[in-house]
């Protein structure tokens, strides 16, 4: 059987904490708790876990952060969790049967994060797979009887054991915000990072928090050292910034520049929003359509969804096509989430 650490970083948990703890804590064979500057009862509660407390003073960076919780850690795998994680009992059972079965050349096991969508944060799925339980010390061979070469990959294993993420708050205001702090202090993000900011803007994204975006995004767009999927995506975040504005000639610019790229489902739906709050509606329906029909979201998936069906009621419904609004809203309350 493998032993396992478990890794948290901590603050101000002390709503959820116990929740979390209680259904992991006896999976575990030590708890490491990293707290990063918690004003409430947080450590008090860790303390009735572990006695393995530590302080981590908070410097804008979470890596930096579980890179020092894994510093800490003993056992031979380790586990990261975030307090809002639950693990039922049914994935309880099955965690305990991983430890005692786990091959020894696993480094990674990836287990579902599920329950994602409830309040609106980057993800599109409600339920994927993400990396949680990693082997601390990686052991390295040689391969191949002729141009041997070390493995450098990582083994991974899909399990099933699924956990249920269960925040008690959307994030976002932290995460936007920090993102406007990192690129006003000139960081070039990479594009992960990149990406998950583009999604987070429209998944949960207010009017000020794509004003405040809307530079870094223009000049993402001139940046030659981008893909051409992130100038879509920046370009995207760009036009509805610029209609936010009322800004027109910028936001055909940036429109257009995802449109000469095979365009996507949040473009079309900018430009049915657009049309329709000209009152033209033979264009809007156009656009919706294409955005529910005939293209694919990029950022959030309900762009290729219940957003553009809702668009395509608004516009019968202001057109005096009750029917057909009618019909356009009962699709839109039963599109769902498509698996991932």
């Amino acid at each position: 059987m493998i032993t396992v650490s478990l890794c948290m970083i901590v603050k101000n948990e002390e709503r959820i904490l116990a929740r979390c703890l209680d259904s992991i804590a006896d999976l575990m064979d030590e708890i490491i708790i990293v707290d990063t500057g918690s004003t409430d009862a947080t450590k008090q509660i860790a303390a009735k876990y572990t006695d393995k407390i530590y302080d981590f003073t908070w410097i804008g960076d979470f890596s930096a952060a579980r890179n020092f919780a894994f510093s800490k850690a003993g056992m031979e795998y380790i586990y990261s969790a975030d307090a809002d994680e639950v693990l039922d009992e049914e994935n309880r059972e099955a965690f305990r049967l991983l430890k005692e079965t786990l091959l020894p050349e696993i480094d990674i096991v990836q287990m579902y994060y599920a329950n994602q969508l409830s309040h609106g944060t980057i993800y599109n799925f409600d339920k994927e797979l993400r990396p949680k339980l990693f082997k601390r010390l990686r052991s390295f061979q040689w391969q191949g009887a002729i141009h041997e070469q070390v493995n450098l990959e990582p083994v991974i294993y899909d399990s099933d054991i699924a956990i249920q993420h269960m925040p008690e708050n959307n994030h976002k205001d932290r995460d936007l915000a920090a993102f406007v702090q990192r690129t006003e202090a000139g960081e070039r993000l990479d594009k992960r990072l990149h990406n998950i900011y583009a999604k987070e803007l429209f998944i949960s994204g207010e009017d000020k928090d794509f004003i405040a975006a809307r530079d870094f995004f223009r000049q993402s767009c001139q940046d030659d050292e981008r893909s051409v999927d992130e100038i879509k995506e920046a370009a995207c975040v760009a036009a509805r910034a610029a209609r936010i504005c009322s800004d027109i000639e910028d936001f055909f610019k940036y429109a257009l520049k995802v449109i000469a790229c095979e365009g996507c489902a949040e473009i079309c739906c900018e430009l049915g929003e657009y049309y329709l709050q000209k009152h033209d509606i033979d264009e809007a329906v156009l656009w919706f359509y294409n955005g529910a029909y005939e293209t694919e979201s990029i950022l959030n998936i309900h762009s290729g969804g219940d957003i553009p069906l809702t668009g395509l009621a608004r516009c019968y419904r202001e057109a005096g096509n009750t029917e057909q609004a009618a019909e356009y809203e009962r699709l839109a309350g039963e599109w769902k989430v498509p698996c991932a």
